[in-house]
């Protein structure tokens, strides 16, 4: 086993006081190993609602302390927890359609986002396979409202998910691979022992856009959120897969 996939690292501070903490008080390393992918898979999910942090590359204890996250944050808080319970872990970086997002991203903000956005899972090596995880971006309390106000769609693209089956996705990390997002993915950014490394070559937003960004656009994406959350959502459109 390549042993870089347990390392700490300055994103994945998993020695940090908080996440050292909270894996004692779960226990998860104690947990037979499925158990133990399902637990922190679900944790990362559930208890850290989707929302949006001011960059992508913050540290794991950042994001926990932040309380909510987006696929690259929680993908980096997923590995620090995974490598602290003895699970060695990689990230896979993509790009994906910015279609996705619409509904959150509105208006002004979304014609003048970038056609593509980070994107990244986490790998998890295992004898004979590779678990692949996916599933934690969106918790179930938002997806749900997602599925309330599209009862009648299936292929969907929108509001932060990306999926065959948005009445049914595949979430369950221990029956599958479990995705929201992948059928937005546009290119393949290969597969990186941190994302330390990842966030060496491939950034987001830059100079204004990231100030933009970072002080008011992501403010009104998480309005969006919370109001999504609050059964506010009337749909704009009808979504579906991008060509």
């Amino acid at each position: 086993m390549n042993g870089s996939l347990l390392r700490a690292t300055p994103l994945l501070d998993f020695h940090h006081p908080a996440i050292r903490t909270l894996v004692q008080a779960y226990g998860w390393r104690d947990q037979p190993t499925e158990q133990r992918i399902q637990a922190v898979h679900h944790f990362v999910q559930d208890r850290v609602p989707f929302g949006y942090n001011r960059q992508d590359d913050l540290p794991a204890s950042r994001v926990l302390s932040d309380g909510y996250g987006q696929c690259n944050t929680k993908a980096i808080l997923l590995m620090a927890l995974l490598r602290a319970a003895g699970l060695p872990c990689q990230l896979h970086g993509f790009t994906i359609h910015k279609e996705l997002q619409r509904g959150i991203l509105t208006g002004l903000a979304y014609r003048l986002a970038p056609p593509q956005i980070l994107h990244s899972w986490v790998e998890v090596p295992l004898p004979g396979k590779t678990l692949t995880l996916e599933g934690f971006i969106l918790d179930r309390a938002y997806l749900h409202r997602l599925q309330q106000a599209f009862p009648d769609q299936q292929a969907f693209c929108g509001y932060g998910a990306a999926t065959l089956h948005l009445s049914d996705p595949p979430l369950d990390a221990r029956r599958s691979d479990p995705f929201i997002q992948r059928e937005g993915i546009e290119r393949d950014l290969g597969v990186y022992d941190s994302p330390d490394e990842f966030y060496q070559y491939h950034h987001q937003f830059s100079g204004v856009q990231g100030t933009l960004y970072r002080h008011m656009v992501r403010h009104l994406m998480n309005r969006r959120l919370a109001a999504i959350r609050a059964g506010q959502l009337v749909p704009a459109f009808q979504g579906h897969r991008h060509d």
